[in-house]
């Protein structure tokens, strides 16, 4: 069965032209990264999900020692609620820092109802290596179609000047943009920012996929979403919930990225819930592996990158 899926893929590849350029691409080592907590979800979804700056400092250690390169981190307070302030940034740099010295640190910046200035200002008093930019406004939102009714929803708003005003406070401060693309508008967003010259030439680029009002998480989107990409960029995908693996593996084969991590998927391939984040890539390593990639160390993520260790993060 799994023969057959991978004969459909490649005769899918050779489709659309991309098998002479993903079998070159699927050369090279695959960079993991783990997103730790969110800030959506709370111990009732999931018991194992972080809150304090030690949690987050202890869950980053497992992630990077399963195999992680890149821990993505929303701050939250010690009750979970999600926190902005810039002095619980700073407790958990500090806590992944004692645990973690190089690993590739990676701040959200995203949030609904709050202006670009507040939603960067803990990037200049941290600069972390990376810190995720949000690509394009979308509707957002969790409806159950049990309940027939939406849990939650809103309007992320992300124009172009509130990413530019994102982008310069990065630029301002070192910090590599990682581009978060819910749909395929938001990765030609990038081309005007380019132009005018805010986006360095590491920027990266997230295929985030499976979240309501952004593109659905099925393998033909995936695909094309790759095809939107600039030629020799570095991309992920970020499968929302179940999904992950399965687009994780078609991301392996396609020469690329993914991440894993409760913020996204609290269950492993196996229908368990996960228990840490550690678990989480755990299961990564073991599936690219299977598909026949290596998973990079953090010296190579950095050197594939181009996102050096900061003199300010040595310990």
């Amino acid at each position: 069965m799994v023969r057959k899926g991978l004969m459909h893929l490649e005769k899918k590849e050779n489709q659309y032209g991309l098998a002479n350029k993903t079998k070159i691409m699927a050369q090279k080592k695959l960079i993991l990264s783990a997103a730790l907590t969110g800030a959506a979800t709370n111990r009732s979804h999931c018991p194992y999900i972080p809150f304090t700056p030690k949690e987050l400092g202890e869950e980053a250690k497992r992630a990077v020692d399963s195999g992680a390169s890149i821990v993505h981190i929303h701050a939250r307070e010690d009750d979970g609620t999600p926190s902005w302030r810039t002095e619980v940034f700073e407790q958990i740099h500090e806590e992944v820092r004692k645990r973690c010295p190089n690993v590739i640190i990676n701040y959200s910046t995203g949030a609904i109802g709050m202006s670009a200035k507040e939603r960067v200002k803990h990037l200049p008093a941290t600069k972390p290596d990376m810190a995720a930019f949000n690509m394009g406004s979308m509707n957002y939102a969790i409806f159950s179609k049990k309940a027939k009714q939406f849990f939650w929803n809103g309007v992320f708003e992300n124009s172009f000047d509130t990413m530019i005003e994102v982008v310069k406070t990065m630029n301002d401060n070192g910090v590599t943009p990682e581009m978060e693309c819910f749909d395929t508008g938001h990765i030609r967003n990038a081309e005007p920012l380019r132009e005018m010259g805010l986006l360095p030439e590491n920027a990266c680029y997230s295929l985030v996929m499976g979240v309501l009002g952004g593109i659905p998480a099925t393998t033909p989107n995936l695909i094309h979403q790759i095809q939107q990409v600039p030629e020799g960029a570095f991309w992920q995908v970020i499968a929302i919930s179940r999904k992950q693996w399965q687009l994780s593996a078609v991301a392996c084969t396609m020469g690329g990225n993914f991440r894993v991590g409760l913020e996204d998927n609290f269950y492993l391939p196996n229908n368990e819930m996960a228990k840490s984040n550690g678990e989480c890539v755990e299961w990564g390593v073991k599936l690219a592996n299977m598909m026949g990639r290596q998973v990079a160390t953090i010296e190579e993520a950095r050197e594939m990158l181009k996102t050096p260790l900061k003199e300010t993060d040595h310990v």
